[in-house]
């Protein structure tokens, strides 16, 4: 018994010092503040080393190299060394004694210690994590699903597995970095309705946290992006979170976020202001090729004349740093910038033939379009490109990536198509989506007029092709029966050949998917409406339908594009009182979510439509938000910024002929003289026509006007008066020089000549010459714009005669003395 106690004592004193040892390495471990001594401590400690001994030493490797500027890592050093080797061996072997949270913080570890995928131990970890699963918790769960995500196992079954996990469990998870990890990792195996719990989710704890580290948000964005989806609501809350933790972003956290945006087509001007003042401040501070291309890509659209002219130095001085990746940014970007600096062109073709062979398909693709768009003169370049992407295209089987190569060779300076490319495209057409074979006959049509230009015998295969071409566009149309998957392909396709060869068949097929329009796509149905300019009354009237059935369920920046859709063709539903008041309601209850340049454009779609809301009109015509819209154009995208320039005048235009009572001034006095100083209107043919007619009806050329500009600087084309007897009154002598049709540029500016009252009786007559743009397609109903303009100059005292093209080119007008009679009818009012 008594020998028994004396074993029993020894065990435990044997145990305690080993235990007491066993922490004090563990303390040792966790206190390291270099790498190499945990190597030391490993390599005197071999012997002794549990399973937590490793795990804790290849975290604490990790731990830090994280601490460090990337620049200053030594992730080879460390991966090279022997007793990095050491701990890889011991922790494969020692597995399956480990921690569930161990393991998964060991696999982290080593991936960011740069460990390739299909290392061992990485292999060994994954499969144990992977029988574990069920057990893991969440914040476990969510970093083994970002170990697998960072291994490219985007559809591995594990991932399926956890996606299932992550279903079940989704009500349970409050954590937004948690969820928004775990929303990128399954990304591409959930279902659509698991994708809109998803956002559900993420939307409920993005509003719940007062706090929210941007780089969560950045992640949401991720995972918009690897669904392909542009979700308003969220990317406005994931925007407020970057504009409060604006002064910790930096240019990587900046260029990231704005590519993001770009893909997402999302934009917004404050975020813009603000990262333009965080990069201008610090604009001296990147001096290496990777941030000077991002800071590149991120201000140089939005840079002020001396910022750009910063900008494009630098790139000349580093151009010869650039790496294959930062060349193509810095392109895209020029591209962007509409800059077309010579010297900076130059410099990057002259060193681009050192990068050619080192791009994939694709990115060729976009390299040569960016330098056709450019300008670039580079003749060899252009030559090896062709030779390049000549090579792709015999070896490629993707029809999207055929068609690519085939649209951009099309772009190339006078390239004649050849037999590979005619037998190449004939293969893939049946394969091909809406948007692949629009590409394919966009390239085809140009090619067959360069064969008629120059007498080439390819001509007539082109035109084979095509109609093999349009056959495949019809067959792919009748087979649609989801109008989802329909409207996802007419996203980007447009042009010519989609217009003539089958726009009428698409409208067709959207008719006989009518049934399934909801409000989740009445918003891409408007865009391909609105594209193809088509007033087609059922699709309309459905659109209307739905949308006022599901306005809560819309967000109120789509509820813009609907109104524009009606706006813009002038049409009226049934209940249109009903629908333009919903509408209107929803959105004016939501203005604070608005931009204010998207506050203007709205305003003027309402106001095309007939509608003014006050709160909307005295929101626009303030001191301060005009203010706030001024600074915030600074840094919109020149066509954007013209564009909001132009529809706020129409909308102050409007406001003061129709809405007296606000008492809104006009102030766009100046800007009307600058735009139509720098545009002057020419006398064109049809125009010199017309007014020898009007000279013989009126019996002399000086009771006519050619383009005239009005009060509140309307320009129409001809302008005359008639007294109470319908008799011409004349105007000063005009001295126009008929014979020179093309060079004649006048304008009649009404502030510089005045305007005379009129005699008692009287009436000014505005005759309007109103061509295919002016009415929706295949249709003989006014748009909306030429409407408006109708009932304002109306307004002004005008009795308005509108000519529609297919009036007056018709057979009926065929000779002169038809076309004196319709002019005479319609100046003098005669029925």
């Amino acid at each position: 018994m008594l020998c028994l106690r004396q074993v029993c004592l020894f065990t435990l004193r044997h145990y305690q010092a080993r235990t007491l040892s066993s922490d004090l390495l563990l303390s040792q471990i966790n206190s390291c503040t270099h790498e190499d001594e945990v190597f030391s401590l490993v390599g005197r400690n071999k012997a002794r080393l549990s399973e937590k001994h490793v795990g804790i030493a290849l975290n604490m490797l990790w731990q830090l190299q994280k601490k460090r500027p990337l620049l200053l890592r030594t992730s080879d050093y460390i991966r090279n060394h022997s007793q990095f080797l050491t701990l890889c061996v011991l922790a494969e072997n020692k597995v399956e004694h480990m921690e569930d949270e161990a393991i998964v913080d060991t696999l982290y570890s080593i991936l960011r210690l740069n460990v390739e995928d299909h290392d061992s131990l990485a292999e060994v970890l994954v499969t144990e994590a992977w029988k574990r699963l069920e057990r893991l918790s969440l914040p476990a769960l969510s970093k083994f699903a970002l170990c697998l995500y960072k291994q490219c196992r985007h559809f591995s079954p594990v991932i399926g597995k956890v996606a299932h996990i992550v279903d079940m469990k989704l009500d349970s998870i409050q954590d937004i970095r948690i969820l928004s990890v775990l929303m990128i990792s399954i990304s591409d195996v959930i279902s659509q309705s698991f994708r809109d719990r998803l956002l559900h989710k993420a939307g409920q704890l993005l509003e719940e946290k007062d706090e929210v580290h941007f780089n969560y948000a950045k992640r949401i964005l991720q995972f918009l992006q690897n669904v392909k989806l542009g979700y308003h609501p969220l990317l406005e809350k994931c925007n407020k979170i970057f504009l409060r933790s604006a002064s910790r972003l930096d240019i990587h956290s900046i260029s990231l976020i704005f590519g993001l945006y770009e893909q997402l087509g999302f934009d917004n001007a404050e975020f813009r202001l603000v990262a333009k003042q965080l990069l201008s401040e610090t604009i001296d501070d990147y001096y290496d090729p990777e941030t000077f291309a991002k800071l590149f890509f991120t201000l140089g659209p939005m840079a002020g004349s001396k910022e750009r002219e910063r900008l494009l130095v630098t790139a000349m001085h580093m151009a010869e740093e650039f790496s294959s990746h930062q060349i193509l940014v810095i392109l895209k970007t020029m591209q962007k910038m509409k800059c077309r600096n010579s010297h900076l062109l130059k410099k990057m073709a002259s060193i681009l033939h050192k990068h050619l062979d080192s791009y994939h398909v694709l990115q060729l693709v976009k390299l040569t379009q960016y330098l056709v768009v450019l300008r670039c003169q580079n003749l060899e370049l252009f030559a090896k490109l062709k030779m390049l992407l000549f090579g792709f295209l015999k070896s490629s089987v993707i029809p999207a990536d055929t068609a690519a190569i085939i649209r951009v060779l099309a772009m190339l300076p006078s390239f004649q198509v050849e037999e590979i490319i005619m037998n190449k495209a004939a293969a893939v057409l049946p394969q091909c989506r809406l948007h692949h074979l629009n590409c394919i006959a966009t390239a085809l049509v140009k090619w067959n007029h360069y064969d008629q230009l120059h007498w080439q015998n390819s001509s007539e295969r082109c035109v084979k092709l095509l109609q093999k071409l349009n056959d495949c566009g019809f067959q792919r149309l009748q087979k649609a029966n989801n109008l989802n998957l329909l409207l996802e392909e007419l996203t980007h396709v447009n042009g010519e050949w989609f217009e003539e060869v089958l726009n009428e068949e698409t409208m067709g097929m959207c008719q006989r998917l009518i049934d399934q329009i909801t409000w989740a796509n009445v918003l891409q149905l408007s865009f391909f409406l609105i594209k193809t300019n088509h007033r087609c009354s059922s699709l309309l009237d459905r659109i209307a339908s739905v949308t006022v059935e599901n306005i809560d369920k819309i967000h109120p920046f789509e509820i813009y594009f609907i109104l524009f859709l009606f706006s813009a063709l002038n049409y009226d539903p049934p209940a249109n009182e009903e629908f333009f008041e919903y509408c209107i309601q929803h959105l004016t209850s939501n203005l604070s979510g608005f931009e204010t340049h998207h506050l203007v454009l709205l305003g003027h779609v309402l106001a095309v439509a007939g509608y003014f809301p006050p709160v909307l009109i005295t929101t626009i015509f303030n001191v301060s938000f005009l203010s706030k819209l001024d600074a915030q154009l600074e840094v919109l995208p020149d066509t954007l910024k013209q564009r909001v320039r132009l529809r706020l005048m129409k909308l102050n235009r409007a406001v003061c002929l129709e809405c007296p009572e606000f008492h809104i001034p006009w102030f766009h006095e100046h800007y009307c003289q600058r735009v139509f100083h720098n545009c002057s209107s020419r006398i064109n043919p049809l125009r010199q026509h017309v007014h020898r007619m009007l000279t013989e009806i009126l019996g002399a050329s000086h009771y006519a006007r050619i383009s005239v500009l009005t009060p509140y600087y309307y320009e129409i084309d001809f302008e005359c008066i008639l007294d109470e007897n319908k008799k011409p009154l004349p105007y000063m002598a005009q001295n126009i020089p008929m014979d020179d049709v093309e060079g004649i540029r006048l304008r009649h500016d009404i502030k510089v000549e005045g305007r005379k009252a009129l005699p008692p009786g009287a009436q000014r007559i505005a005759l309007e010459f109103l061509d295919s743009k002016a009415f929706s397609k295949d249709s003989r109903h006014l748009k909306g714009e030429p409407a408006v303009k109708k009932r304002h100059l109306e307004m002004l005292g005008y009795r308005v005669v509108q000519i529609p093209h297919f009036e007056w080119n018709s057979m009926v007008l065929s000779t002169k003395g038809e076309q004196l009679e319709y002019l005479r009818r319609h100046l003098y009012g005669i029925q």
